[in-house]
């Protein structure tokens, strides 16, 4: 039985598998925080929320290959006939796909410009209002004014931002609302079956997301999520630290108040060759969202079992696991480093700890969105010592594509 074929069902969702706080401030980072003291309160992440050109194939690929889960849907069944959304979580983090139905759909022209990509960055906000008065006169560009949408399960209350390029963070209070997603959505499960003995899931919770800007923009953006939503400076790449021979990148990273939201911003340097950031920009046709950093208890398990389903990684050369400076600034990690090794997986120490971290190739047809999947042991850095070997190994892939 397909997706579509299954009866619509409109029923309040199954108890929440979301990670505790406890779990998160081991899987992310997570420190307290009295959000009572910002005047743009965020409690995390509500859901990202894609433009594909096949929703519905997207969503399998989600389930079959990374472990989601489908929870909800919205289509033509439903009454929207504009187009077809599939929502899916996976522990705390929450994929909503949309792909376009109707011809004249807004989401064609976005999908033929941008193509498969992340245009909302929602965000869990206790007080709509409230952020959206002082975003307003802060400099903000409200999107889409503070409304509520009802249904027979409660009120969702949202509101929208403008950020970098076409993305947007919708701002969302569903402290009184019980449902699948949104009012507009229907409980639906999939007839996909995950293989015997695959786990619950291969990921619990949304890291950080990365996005990309134009050369001379990433301070502007930092200024932003500074002045507009309270964020503050959490780390800083500049120089030899993120640059190669031929390419170069620089970037900072800011974060709410509790650290689970948190966002580096990219910009491109000045280098012999085409950076990663400039082929970003050049094929998703502007700003955007460039990666997403999954949490995981278990990243041998996870690399494992999405290599079977056809995943493709970086590949880290094995000259970096034989680097004697690298034995020894990494010291004793849980597992043997040639259990790393063999699967491709960095590792990286700072003051507070250490942390695994792997990144997929690009998973759409063009160069621009890829996965990082991230095992933290106390760090609550972003790899700085893996960046050269990193860099490294996307320009491999560039060159390949003939984009360096």
């Amino acid at each position: 039985m397909t997706i579509e074929q299954m009866p619509n069902a409109r029923s309040s969702t199954a108890p929440s598998t979301a990670p505790t706080d406890t779990e998160l401030r081991k899987l992310v980072g997570l420190v307290d925080h009295d959000t009572s003291v910002d005047n743009f309160p965020v409690s995390g992440w509500d859901a990202l929320v894609w433009v594909v050109g096949n929703a519905t194939q997207t969503a399998h690929f989600l389930e079959s290959a990374f472990g989601m889960r489908l929870e909800a849907y919205s289509g033509p069944e439903t009454g929207n006939r504009d187009h077809k959304a599939y929502v899916l979580r996976s522990g705390g983090a929450r994929f909503v796909v949309k792909g376009a139905v109707d011809p004249d759909s807004p989401l064609v022209a976005h999908h033929d410009r941008h193509g498969d990509g992340v245009v909302d960055i929602a965000l869990e906000v206790p007080d709509v209002d409230r952020c959206i008065e002082w975003a307003r006169t802060h400099g903000a560009t409200v999107l889409v004014e503070p409304h509520d949408e009802t249904d027979e399960f409660g009120t969702v209350r949202s509101a929208a931002i403008a950020t970098y390029g076409e993305t947007r963070h919708t701002l969302v209070d569903r402290s009184a609302y019980n449902g699948p997603y949104l009012p507009g959505y229907v409980t639906r499960k999939a007839g996909y079956q995950p293989r015997e003995g695959a786990p619950n899931r291969l990921f619990q919770a949304i890291d950080h997301v990365v996005g990309n800007v134009e050369l001379g923009q990433m301070d502007e953006w930092v200024e932003f999520y500074r002045r507009v939503m309270g964020f503050t400076n959490m780390a800083e790449f500049v120089g030899d630290d993120i640059a190669t021979e031929y390419s170069a990148l620089m970037s900072k990273v800011v974060a709410n108040g509790n650290h689970r939201v948190k966002f580096p911003l990219n910009e491109p340097a000045v280098s012999k060759k085409k950076s990663q950031i400039d082929e970003y920009l050049e094929f998703y046709r502007g700003p955007g969202v460039q990666h997403i950093a999954l949490a995981t208890g278990d990243i041998l398990g996870c690399v494992d079992a999405l290599r079977r389903e056809g995943i493709e990684f970086l590949d880290a050369p094995d000259s970096y696991y034989q680097d004697p400076e690298l034995r020894a600034r990494i010291g004793q990690v849980r597992v043997p480093v040639e259990e790393l090794q063999s699967r491709g997986i960095l590792v990286d120490r700072d003051e507070d700890g250490y942390l695994l971290q792997i990144f997929t190739k690009p998973i759409t047809d063009r160069p621009t969105v890829f996965f990082e999947l991230i095992e933290r042991h106390g760090s609550l850095g972003f790899g700085k010592g893996n960046f050269k070997a990193l860099f490294e190994a996307i320009e491999r892939e560039q060159e390949a594509r003939g984009n360096l």
